[in-house]
């Protein structure tokens, strides 16, 4: 027995010990893992930026302090990362060129994509060269690398060169084997996000729009294309129509799409030669962290300009802290902006929005508070991939605003979009209800029937009273008459090209340009930026993740891809706020 008892003590104090060991040599690699990243970068005379163009594109880049321990990085990569890395370069006298690894990059807003391409744009004019290479480009990656001097493919490579095109998923028939449908009031004939729960296709509206943004989008990628290879538009479409992907690799040379076919080992001479160094000499290569540590030689001279970042769905409260996919929740936002027009020493705010739009009510909120920053302040919006319905209500009063070309804008409408779960639990199930109320409108929303022809009339009275303050909202933020709002109103979703002709956008350009006109309006001689809201620390991380992770929902994101957002939509119904101010669930195009 004492023995039993010894053998029982030192596994215990066994576990134990192995257990403050695991987790002090966690602390010390967490320790040098930040000390790491704080580590300023001394760049070297001659050095190469490497863009490694691999993962999936996100507005604002998220810091994973248990992905960075375990080793089990995720790949996502933040536009405002590579943006600031891009101009970095620009800068830097020591960096001669950029070279491009194109991989898989996945990036569902061609605005983002533009924004990428424009700031290499820019860098070539300090003189400086670009050098791209890939296994294989997408499309995406051959729309953002054709920009480059030289675009290098793998000889048994392909360059994805298909068009564009947008197809929407329709759940209804779905829902209706479960005895589940959707019952719907709105105002807007082109609002078109309630068609996937009450629709088997696409209404002449919706189709009229989403032909006429997916036309406009390919429109830019022909432009820029175009100039970057020398090539007419008509012969890129031609390359389009013939499905360019299955082309033998020589013909890329040959279509002019690609400059040479080399191996992965063979682009380090390319790259040498680029430099002017001997064959022998090492590259000096500079990573994406390299370039977000170099040493800041304007620090925080001048005044302040924040740049506030909001992107995702539009809701009342964050519903758990730290998601997985980020929301504008407007508990947190209006009080970060509250905090911003109280701070004297902001002196303008740009407002970075990237939002198909959510809660109607939420949305209200946000455009309170971007009103009292505005009474204090100049505002600036700078439109994202989207910045529409109550992506757009957000930004409709800031002082000026700009849009990208191909962002998705406007979408004046709202709805209200309401579960009829009765047909499920009466006839699939075999529930029966009663019911004993002592008014007539006792038992309204009740799960047990469908609403009646009146019920409808108020719901629908009350989304037209959301929709009328939406477009007045729009009338006096634009400076616009209502009537004028009205006619691009009714839900339509325009392109920052023809927003901009609509008069809902001031000009077409990015993040940089927004800040300059920030400066401008606040008439400042020397400003800097800072970012808000702040990144959660590592602390903070930890804490978040405990938890928070469910396996199934894991599972079913894997299993099911682009896919997965209509189901989970679905799954939280009932948590979003009836009526809403946004664009469809789920906008693919590739």
């Amino acid at each position: 027995m004492k023995d039993f008892l010894k053998q029982t003590l030192a596994t215990v104090v066994g576990i134990f010990i192995a257990s403050a060991v695991m987790g002090i040599i966690s602390i010390i690699a967490l320790a040098g893992m930040i000390a790491s990243e704080q580590t300023t970068t001394k760049v070297k005379d001659n050095s190469v930026f490497v863009l490694s163009l691999s993962g999936t594109l996100e507005e604002r880049s998220k810091e994973d302090v248990m992905a960075q321990l375990t080793g089990n990085i995720s790949g996502n990569m933040g536009l405002d990362d590579i943006l600031h890395a891009i101009s970095a370069a620009k800068e830097n006298k020591n960096i001669k060129g950029i070279y491009i690894e194109a991989g898989a990059f996945v990036s569902d807003s061609p605005a983002s994509s533009q924004a990428i391409r424009n700031s290499l744009a820019d860098f070539k004019k300090s003189g400086k060269w670009i050098v791209a290479y890939a296994e294989s480009y997408t499309q995406t990656t051959y729309y953002i690398c054709s920009v480059a001097d030289k675009v290098l493919l793998n000889p048994q490579g392909m360059v994805d060169w298909h068009g564009l095109a947008a197809q929407p998923m329709f759940l209804k028939d779905l829902l209706a084997k479960f005895g589940v449908k959707f019952q719907l009031a709105k105002v807007g004939k082109y609002k078109s996000a309630p068609e996937m729960m009450t629709a088997e296709k696409m209404s002449e509206p919706n189709r009229e729009q989403v032909t006429a943004y997916i036309e406009t989008i390919w429109n830019v990628m022909l432009t820029d294309v175009s100039a970057s290879r020398r090539l007419s538009k008509d012969t890129l479409n031609a390359y389009a129509d013939t499905y360019a992907a299955f082309s033998d690799p020589q013909d890329y040379v040959k279509m002019k799409l690609v400059d040479k076919l080399m191996y992965t080992d063979e682009v380090k001479n390319e790259i040498k030669a680029m430099l002017k160094i001997k064959d022998d000499k090492k590259i000096n290569r500079l990573s994406m962290n390299d370039m977000l540590n170099l040493p800041d030689d304007n620090g925080k001279k001048g005044d302040e300009i924040a740049v506030y970042y909001a992107y995702g769905d539009i809701v009342v409260t964050n519903p758990g802290g730290l998601t997985e996919n980020a929301c504008i929740a407007s508990e947190d936002v209006c009080r970060d902006l509250d905090k911003l027009a109280k701070d004297d020493n902001v002196k303008a705010v740009v407002l970075r929005i990237n939002s198909g739009g959510g809660s109607a009510y939420a949305s209200e909120q946000i455009w309170h508070s971007v009103m009292n920053i505005k009474a204090k302040k100049p505002v600036v919006v700078s439109m994202g991939g989207m910045a529409a319905s109550g992506g757009y209500y957000i930004s409709c009063p800031a002082n000026y605003i700009y849009a990208e070309p191909t962002t998705l804008t406007g979408s004046i409408g709202i709805f209200g979009m309401f579960p009829d779960v009765s047909g499920l639990l009466t006839d699939k199930l075999g529930i029966k209800f009663d019911e004993v109320k002592t008014n007539k409108h006792s038992a309204f929303g009740s799960m047990a029937r469908p609403f009646n022809e009146e019920e409808m009339r108020i719901l629908e009275a009350y989304v037209d009273r959301g929709y009328t303050l939406f477009r007045k909202r729009v009338a006096d933020g634009r400076g616009l008459k209502v009537e004028a709002v009205e006619n691009i109103a009714q839900g339509r979703v325009w392109t920052g090209c023809d927003a901009l002709k609509q008069k809902l956008v001031d000009n077409l350009g990015g993040l940089d340009k927004a800040v300059a006109k920030a400066a401008e309006l606040a008439k400042l001689k020397e400003h800097h930026t800072a970012s808000y809201p702040a990144k959660p620390d590592w602390m903070e991380q930890l804490m978040a993740k405990a938890g928070s992770k469910n396996y199934i929902d894991e599972q079913l994101k894997e299993t099911l891809g682009e896919y997965y957002e209509p189901f989970s939509y679905m799954k939280s119904i009932g948590n979003r706020d009836a009526i809403q101010a946004r664009l469809p669930y789920h906008i693919v195009i590739k």
